[in-house]
């Protein structure tokens, strides 16, 4: 689903929500000094973080990494930008100054508070810096058609588990959005990262479009022969000898290094723990009772008015709202307790909008309840489409839906605004996480006996329960990114189809046609190319918190605390304008490695050395587990660069206009099992558009 109005919607915003706040930057130091939340004693992570405490003995922020000076906090991500800090799960704090943090209009620099909150970076981030005249091909860097490339020994880029000495899968790409004076080196994760693990970054042997090779500069020179010039020098060059010794202890060579760097990544506690917080509170102050709710509107329709469906029932859940504005409205940000974990302000519930849409089929058989989670800053009325009432109606199942709260067509107008100046960013995926939280809910009183069964608005005019059993989890598009979050979460469904997701919006946003009309707005406050980059990736440690970037590796395996293993059944649309398949293939990976269905695709479609590198295949079925199943619409394959597919049709909503793949969605949801209906060949659909 693609953004509706965004410009139009900014436009109406009032000066008020636009204003940039008054920098604050007289001088560097750590964040510490606009705390979010006071820390009181006994206080989580999280509480130790908001406050901004650090532990003794440590400096100021860093501001400039002298090691690349194209932008202040390149290279990135870096461990240069945190802190020691014994209280956190990895040991170290992001410590980012203002003075270092790009600045909206070239004039206000991003607030930190935010992601100083964090006891590292994303598992998915890009690895960024300028390398001036790099030809990759020349170099023989791992391309994102043979990543098998990137653990060859002598790979002139290497990422490594600091502790371990594990290679990790990337492939490496030049930013083509930008102009070749300010372009970035994207060194992109083939599976995330290991949460709370270090990494070191070794750049070595580059060559130019001549096959030269390019010398590191002199600083670096500098800082590696151990005569700096003044103190930061001196301090970085300490660190970059480490990592040199690192390297080498791991039997890598440095021989010709360009640049070297490390970076911790975030902890699985400091990603997930207030959304798991939320939940746990929510749930336990529930205790067995079903959610309350009320019923707003019921629609009966013959058979003339809509052959699918028999009624359709719109109303609201009451949800503890987190949200530090009553009802939490688009723009509003968690609310902290003095532990640093989300609080309720006594009183403030979230009335969660649902709409439920009840098959023809249930006035037979009780349909399956199936959550479904809408696109793109949509809403639950996407359930309505003639799609999804058809689907529901052959395979008797009774989706339910509320809307993506922080991401919804009631957020178009923060969205844009937060892109004028990210420091507000957060807002978007707090709301996110209150929005799992409804989620959970309206899915309890799908199964509670005394939830939505119990009305008359679930049932036959002569007491027939319309609701079976087996609650599982169906979205799309945004659905799915957000939906594998949401399983990560979830205790009352164990089976989620995930239709065209994918994860990690820094890789999917510049390889959507769907980004064209924020990217505008980034021009205007960012609009160089080369910083929009840094913005992405920092916006990115945020989103991890309410996207499946920061999940992924929870669903299948590693559960959550408190949460069960899931099951999952990922469709693809191969060529994909919108979720870029490589967001697709690298969130399989970060879910275990899960099996893709051969024959994937027709000899040759797909451009790779190895296609679906390192997913292992899933030949026999009926299959019991966790799969990922491509379609293909004919559409011509993606391009190799971060740019959006553009050629042929759009096959993104292709797979719920397939009775095909509607059929292997339905039995997977009802049963857990993926069977192949698509008769031992690749699976072909025509396009729905």
């Amino acid at each position: 689903m693609r953004p509706r109005g965004v410009l139009v919607a900014l436009l109406a915003l009032p000066a008020s929500a636009l204003a940039l706040p008054a920098p604050a930057v007289a001088a560097p130091g750590p964040a510490a000094a606009r705390p979010a939340a006071a820390a009181g004693p006994g206080t989580s992570a999280a509480g130790k973080l908001a406050a901004g405490k650090l532990a003794a003995g440590t400096s100021a922020a860093h501001v400039c990494d002298p090691a690349d000076t194209a932008a202040c906090m390149l290279p990135f991500p870096n461990d240069w930008f945190t802190v020691p800090d014994r209280s956190t799960a990895t040991g170290r704090r992001v410590n980012l100054s203002p003075l270092a943090t790009p600045r909206a209009g070239g004039v206000v620099p991003t607030d930190p508070a935010q992601w100083n909150r964090s006891d590292g970076f994303s598992p998915g981030s890009a690895m960024l810096t300028r390398v001036p005249g790099l030809d990759l091909a020349r170099t023989g860097a791992a391309p994102i058609t043979d990543m098998a490339r990137s653990l060859a020994s002598d790979a002139p880029i290497v990422l490594m588990d600091a502790r371990t000495g594990e290679r990790r899968p990337y492939f490496a790409e030049l930013d083509v959005n930008a102009p070749e004076s300010r372009r970035l080196l994207l060194v992109r994760p083939a599976r995330n990262l290991r949460e709370g693990h270090r990494y070191l970054v070794l750049l070595r042997n580059l060559k130019d479009t001549e096959g030269r090779t390019l010398r590191a500069s002199a600083a670096v020179r500098r800082m590696l022969s151990g005569h700096p010039l003044g103190t930061t020098e001196k301090e970085r060059g300490t660190a970059l000898r480490r990592t040199v010794r690192e390297l080498n202890g791991h039997h890598v060579s440095t021989s010709g290094l360009y640049l070297a760097w490390d970076f911790t990544v975030a902890s699985t506690r400091n990603l997930t723990e207030r959304a798991v917080h939320m939940r746990d509170d929510a749930f336990r102050a529930l205790g067995t009772r079903a959610p309350a709710f009320t019923i707003g509107k019921v629609t009966d329709f013959t058979t003339d008015q809509d052959p699918y469906l028999a009624r359709r029932v719109e109303g609201t859940v009451d949800v503890p709202s987190y949200l530090d504005l009553p009802g939490g409205p688009p723009g509003s940000s968690l609310h902290y307790g003095r532990d640093g974990l989300p609080q309720q302000i006594p009183g403030n519930v979230q009335k969660a909008n649902f709409r439920c849409n009840i098959p023809r089929a249930a006035l037979t058989t009780a349909a399956q309840p199936v959550l479904y989670g809408h696109g793109l800053m949509g809403s639950a009325s996407e359930i309505d489409s003639e799609k999804l009432r058809r689907a529901a109606q052959q395979h008797d199942l009774m989706l339910c839906a509320t809307d993506w709260i922080g991401m919804s067509a009631g957020d178009i107008a923060n969205v844009a605004s937060v892109l004028l100046n990210i420091s507000r960013f957060n807002t978007v995926p707090d709301r996110q996480q209150q929005s799992y939280l409804d989620f959970l809910f309206l899915g309890r009183d799908l199964v509670h006996p005394k939830g939505f069964t119990a009305d008359a608005a679930f049932r036959t005019q002569d007491g027939r329960p319309l609701i079976g059993g087996g609650l599982a989890y169906a979205g799309a598009s945004q659905g799915g990114i957000q939906g594998t979050a949401l399983t990560a979460l979830a205790t009352d469904f164990r089976r989620a189809a995930l239709i065209v997701p994918g994860i990690n919006y820094s890789t999917m946003l510049n390889r959507s046609v769907d980004f064209a009309q924020y990217e505008k707005l980034l021009d205007v406050s960012y609009p160089d190319r080369l910083e929009q980059q840094l913005v992405l990736n920092l916006i990115q440690m945020l989103w991890d918190r309410g996207e499946g970037d920061g999940y992924a590796a929870h669903v299948t395996r590693d559960p959550l605390p408190g949460t069960p293993v899931h099951r999952v059944l990922i469709h693809e649309a191969f060529g994909d304008h919108q979720v870029a398949n490589i967001a697709t293939e690298t969130m399989a990976r970060t879910l275990g490695d899960v099996p893709v269905r051969q024959p994937a695709l027709a000899p040759g479609r797909k451009p790779d050395v190895t296609p679906f590198w390192a997913l292992p295949s899933l030949t026999r079925f009926p299959y019991a587990g966790s799969g990922l199943v491509i379609w293909d619409a004919g559409t011509p394959a993606p391009p190799t660069t971060d740019t959006p597919n553009t050629a042929g049709d759009d096959p993104h909503g292709s797979t719920r206009g397939s009775a095909e793949a509607m059929a292997q969605l339905a039995e997977f949801l009802r049963t857990g099992r993926i069977i192949d209906t698509c008769a031992g060949r690749p699976c072909t659909i025509p396009p729905q558009g």
